[in-house]
């Protein structure tokens, strides 16, 4: 088989240069791998997916039996590959799914078929990809995250944006991680709803006793996974915190 290196978009947006890119890897018998750089920084790639998957896993198992025979109303912050929103999909009680990105070139990599779930996401009617910056649309004065006629509040919020609570993307998203942000967040949240975080490390103290300070039954999960390149474990962090 030959071996494939292919630049499927590259995009500069304001948060800099974004590429999605496919190539076979001959060191795990030439298997198929997309990737997303912003400017000389990978952010993801399909061979690490695991704690994108266990987000939505483990944020909506955290609503417990409290919401059992009620159709869910979900939030996902960030769509990056469209693991997190596809994991959640599998839950045949989610009803509604709204996934929130800021950067157009990732929607379009999904409309467009050119990442693995894109037909996936696209043809599920349950599925809808807004372009927006989550972070603004969470901390607005309003009670959901819709427009004015549609503003109800939803049963979970699963974010996947920065690399961590404190190592952003933009320094603009510092705003949300404040008792501000996300007090403006928990008021989006029915009550007994969740709030799921993916962190790459373990959040600080601080970080978690914020969390404390706004929502109830704080918890942290480490999601571990295999790495073929270091022939380890690496691992991950999602941490779950329930809506008084």
């Amino acid at each position: 088989m030959p071996l494939i290196f292919e630049e499927l978009d590259f995009r500069h947006t304001p948060l800099g240069e974004i590429s999605l890119r496919k190539r076979s890897e001959p060191r795990l018998e030439n298997k198929l791998i997309y990737e997303v750089k912003m400017n000389e920084e990978f952010l993801m790639s399909s061979l690490f997916v695991e704690a994108e998957l266990q987000l939505s896993h483990l944020g909506l198992a955290a609503l417990g039996d409290k919401f059992d025979d009620k159709p869910l109303d979900v939030i996902v912050g960030g769509l990056g590959l469209g693991y997190t929103a596809a994991a959640a999909l599998e839950n045949s009680s989610v009803a509604t799914l709204k996934v929130i990105d800021v950067m157009p070139p990732v929607i379009e990599w999904h409309e467009k078929g050119l990442v693995p779930l894109g037909e996936e996401l696209m043809a599920d009617s349950r599925c809808e990809l807004v372009l927006g910056d989550f972070f603004a649309i969470a901390s607005a004065d309003t009670q959901g995250f819709g427009k004015a006629n549609q503003d109800k509040k939803v049963d979970a919020v699963l974010l996947d944006i920065d690399h961590s609570p404190s190592f952003l993307l933009s320094p603009g998203n510092a705003s949300f991680y404040s008792s501000k942000g996300l007090s403006s967040l928990a008021n989006k949240i029915n009550q007994g709803g969740v709030f799921a975080l993916w962190s790459d490390v373990k959040a600080s103290d601080d970080f978690i006793q914020l969390l404390e300070s706004v929502f109830a039954d704080v918890k942290s999960h480490l999601v571990s996974f295999a790495n073929p390149y270091t022939q380890e474990t690496s691992s991950n962090y999602v941490y779950t915190a329930i809506v008084r």
